[in-house]
């Protein structure tokens, strides 16, 4: 006897049991792995697709000015809570941003000479001094202005604006005239060029120190 043959008996494949055929669920599960890959591969497109058109519809950046204005507008806010007691944004006035623009020339640049400096007037020094620095006239202007448009466009009402202070006004004015003495520098106003034909003068109030 063949103890071979008795352990692992030889069948026709006729004569296998239905159970040891290939299982047509391993089939089915196959099949449907490749749709489900298939599915995800589409689920990434249709991502991706969805990401770059979001991007792309995205808002844009701001510009230099619009992210200058945002930061003025949070240092000034930064200014009033930490006065005390601190004054919210509705009950600032024309007082407050005076006495920011105070605190704001201990950051200044700009040598403004005082009355009793051997350099007084002079343009360009021959040598340094003790004199002060301050915030130039032309920042502070450019200052205020937007402060005064950031002042509307976070709810503030143009009747109750206190960058457009009469007040703040007579105090540009004065530095301007102050700092143009004390640096010997007069101040020119600046005209937009006019087109080809068109006599008609600019009206731009932009004042720069010559």
């Amino acid at each position: 006897m063949d103890v071979t043959s008795d352990l692992f008996p030889t069948f026709a494949p006729s004569s296998l049991p239905k159970l040891l055929w290939p299982c047509p669920l391993v089939l089915l599960s196959a099949e449907v792995v490749s749709k489900t890959n298939q599915s995800i591969n589409l689920i990434h497109k249709a991502t991706n697709m969805s990401e770059g058109s979001s991007s792309s519809g995205a808002t844009p950046a701001l510009s230099r000015y619009e992210s200058q204005k945002k930061r003025d507008w949070n240092t000034f806010g930064q200014y009033l809570k930490n006065q005390r007691p601190p004054v919210a944004l509705s009950q600032c006035n024309c007082g407050h941003v005076l006495e920011f623009l105070s605190y704001l020339d201990q950051f200044g640049k700009t040598k403004v000479h005082i009355e009793g400096c051997m350099f007084y007037g002079q343009p360009e020094p021959p040598a340094p001094c003790t004199c002060p620095l301050r915030q130039a006239w032309g920042s502070l202007d450019a200052l205020i202005g937007r402060l005064r448009a950031a002042y509307e466009e976070n709810g503030g009402s143009p009747e109750t604006n206190p960058f457009a202070s009469g007040a703040i006004r007579v105090y540009l004015r004065e530095v301007r005239e102050i700092q143009a003495k004390a640096r010997g520098i007069p101040y020119k106003k600046k005209k937009k060029a006019t087109n080809k034909g068109n006599e008609e003068s600019s009206s731009s109030t932009t004042i720069h120190f010559s």
